[in-house]
């Protein structure tokens, strides 16, 4: 079994040193039990090249079930140390669980009281197939292979600024007269949202940047211009006031939120629950359906 794991780990990290790190044990004793591995099956795995180990023609198969069993094996026994029993693991990126999620939870904590959910926030993205989450929340086009994936709503976007900024644009061409806050790791653009309002290629100006999204509301909220935003980012603060939609439109992207979870184990019945309490709740809210903006200028 170690010999099959050293090979299954060299085959998808591509070194013995990447194999190594993973398995916590050195690179020649990783070296030894694929040559040990290669010596039981009769035949070599590997074409060994100065930049790495690569595996023959003709393995694919042969290590894509190997990593499979592994992942399951690594779910199995997650399974049999989790105490499953009232406790949900969930993984989703920082901003989504600090803008949005971790506001709704006290509702599921009433509904579900002996339930506890512990919430990874890391912007590492946890893979659900490795048996240390039970969901992932992504936005992505998908499809996720290996996942069961759920869609839940799509990712609908609305430029947002001050109240104050708000009463100087009364139309889509006014854009292009104030600062424009930009998200660097934004995975739409400006034109997402003006090509259906009939201006698509409006120049804009610059302004602030930004590599979190967060800040950027941050900066709108502060009169420092404009951002266009998300609606899991900007509704609470929309609906408080605290920043205006001076055109309360949202517009779809090609991008959506998906709940994942493991590609082969059947759900839980605390899994099953939350499921369905996020399901409901969103919809509740009518994120990605409704068109016009609440707390619009």
């Amino acid at each position: 079994m170690n010999n099959l794991r050293a090979i299954e780990a060299v085959a998808r990290t591509g070194t013995l040193r990447g194999a190594a790190a993973e398995l916590g044990i050195t690179p020649g004793a990783v070296s030894q039990q694929v040559a040990r591995a290669e010596e039981t099956l009769g035949h070599k795995l590997f074409d060994r090249r100065p930049e790495g180990l690569r595996p023959l023609p003709g393995t694919e198969e042969f290590f894509r079930l190997l990593t499979s069993g592994f992942r399951q094996l690594t779910a199995a026994a997650e399974l049999g140390r989790r105490d499953r029993g009232g406790q949900l693991s969930l993984s989703c990126a920082p901003i989504f669980a600090a803008r949005w999620l971790i506001w709704r939870l006290p509702g599921f904590y009433r509904d579900f009281p002996d339930i506890k959910v512990r919430l990874d926030s890391q912007a590492a993205l946890a893979d659900p197939n490795d048996g240390e989450i039970d969901f992932a929340i992504r936005i992505g086009r998908g499809p996720y292979p290996g996942l069961r994936a759920q869609a839940l709503f799509p990712l609908r976007i609305v430029p947002v600024c001050s109240p104050d900024m708000a009463r100087t644009i009364t139309s889509q061409q006014d854009f292009a007269s104030v600062p424009i806050i930009r998200d660097t790791n934004a995975m739409f653009s400006w034109d997402d949202w003006l090509a259906p309002e009939g201006a698509g290629g409006l120049p804009l100006r610059d302004g602030p940047e930004f590599s979190e999204a967060s800040l950027c509301l941050d900066a709108a909220m502060s009169g420092a211009g404009v951002f266009l935003s998300f609606e899991t980012l900007c509704r609470d603060a929309l609906d408080q006031g605290r920043v205006c939609a001076p055109i309360p439109r949202f517009h779809r992207t090609d991008l959506r939120y998906w709940l994942l979870s493991h590609g082969e184990l059947s759900l839980s019945p605390e899994q099953r629950l939350f499921r369905k309490w996020l399901i409901d709740s969103t919809g509740a809210e009518g994120l990605g359906h409704r068109g016009i903006v609440s707390g619009g200028a």
